[in-house]
């Protein structure tokens, strides 16, 4: 079926006090203050805050809660703040949640891949007042795993990093969580094939437990809709070993498609971009990951990208920030949690207006599936170790 488709050492003089979640101090950090800035800053607006989040501190015994005051920070992962992909997810996610609250945020981009610099830029984030820092990506749990216990009075908010990738055990001060992305990619794959696809492919970013959870889900899931339907299918499976598109990969991609490839699950941040260009040369189609993309199709003579596996990024950070900026810190603080669709709406797939591009397959139909997946009735596999079985009616190649 073819359709048209940064490294700040601190001074020894320096003396940072800081509000953290649920924590009575209200100093603000002294400083000597970097020449460096972050690459942007949001003043909090002028108005107060909504009294929800704006109550004043009281003692334990009253029973009421303590606000923070601060700043929010978040320290990008690998790339941007405007990858369309992770970074920019949860960025979406402080920002909203300053604005609506009336709190100052930043954000800080690390200049090179390595955990001695990402330390840096918390140090700097610390520094310059944050006290609650957001860090995105499994890259952190390294980081994490120090910065917990140099900075005890700030709270760190780690999404995608789970208990493997720490070094040390999570302390009080900091939250992190995964997803059970095997969900999400399960979704895509049976979706595409119930909506006709029939030779398929994946494109992984680097080999990274939540990059093969996405993949080997979404293998189950074509598998599953190939016996419903009693269709063979064919899948090509990849990775790149980078979370960029370059034009190695995209000419990988444009032979894919040029072999008869209708659709590419385009998994690991930016590369997408080499999916994507060598789909509209070839007039095939993509599945974004982690946020809704089906944006980056526009301005075409047709949108590639039928759909997207997304996990609720930003839905968690603001959850997060909302019990950190609200005194209910402690109910999830010193936690590692794995996120799943029994737990809530943290995965799935776009729904709304045209983001739901689907010929065939009915909102109904994935609603249905949804609950499957919730009730436990759908078991979808997780092991990052194992490859997938799969059926008679389905073939997968898995290509270095």
């Amino acid at each position: 079926m073819k359709k048209k488709v940064l490294s700040l050492v601190l001074a020894s003089a320096m003396v940072v006090s800081l509000a953290a979640c649920g924590n009575s101090s209200n100093d603000a950090p002294a400083t000597d203050a970097p020449a460096a800035a972050p690459a942007e800053t949001q003043a909090a607006p002028e108005t107060q805050a909504p009294a929800e989040t704006a109550a004043p501190e009281t003692t334990e015994a009253s029973g009421e809660t303590t606000v923070a005051e601060g700043k929010i920070a978040l320290v990008t992962d690998v790339g941007t703040i405007d990858d369309e992909s992770f970074n920019q997810a949860t960025w979406e996610g402080v920002k909203q949640y300053g604005d609506a609250n009336g709190i100052e945020y930043t954000y800080y981009q690390p200049t090179e891949d390595s955990t001695e610099e990402r330390i840096n830029q918390i140090d700097l984030a610390v520094a310059e007042g944050a006290t609650v820092v957001v860090l995105p990506g499994y890259l952190f749990g390294e980081t994490l795993s120090e910065v917990q216990t140099t900075y005890p009075d700030v709270n760190f908010i780690a999404v995608d990093v789970s208990e493997g990738d720490m070094t040390a055990p999570i302390e009080p001060n900091a939250y992190a969580c995964t997803f059970s992305e095997e969900q999400a990619g399960y979704l895509a794959g049976y979706a595409a094939v119930k909506d006709g696809y029939t030779k398929l492919g994946f494109l992984g970013g680097m080999a990274v437990p939540a990059v093969i959870r996405y993949g080997y889900g979404y293998v189950q899931g074509i598998d599953a809709a190939a016996q419903e339907l009693g269709v063979d299918v064919e899948v090509k499976y990849t990775y790149g070993g980078q979370f960029y598109g370059d034009a190695s990969i995209t000419a990988k991609m444009e032979s894919w498609y040029s072999e008869g490839t209708e659709i590419v699950f385009a998994c690991g941040g930016g590369i997408y971009t080499s999916a994507l260009e060598a789909a509209l040369n070839y007039d095939g189609m993509i599945i974004g990951v982690d946020v809704d993309q089906r944006s980056v199709g526009e301005g075409n003579d047709y949108n590639p990208v039928l759909t997207s596996a997304m996990k609720g990024l930003t839905a968690t950070v603001v959850d997060k920030l909302e019990g950190c900026f609200t005194g209910n810190w402690d109910s999830f603080g010193g936690q590692v949690e794995n996120l799943g669709l029994a737990d809530g709406d943290y995965l799935g797939l776009p729904t709304d207006g045209d983001s739901w591009a689907f010929e065939t397959f009915t909102q109904d139909e994935y609603e249905e599936l949804l609950a499957g997946i919730r009730d436990g009735s759908i078991v979808i596999s997780n092991d990052t170790e194992t490859q997938p079985e799969v059926s008679e009616q389905v073939t997968v190649s898995y290509i270095d």
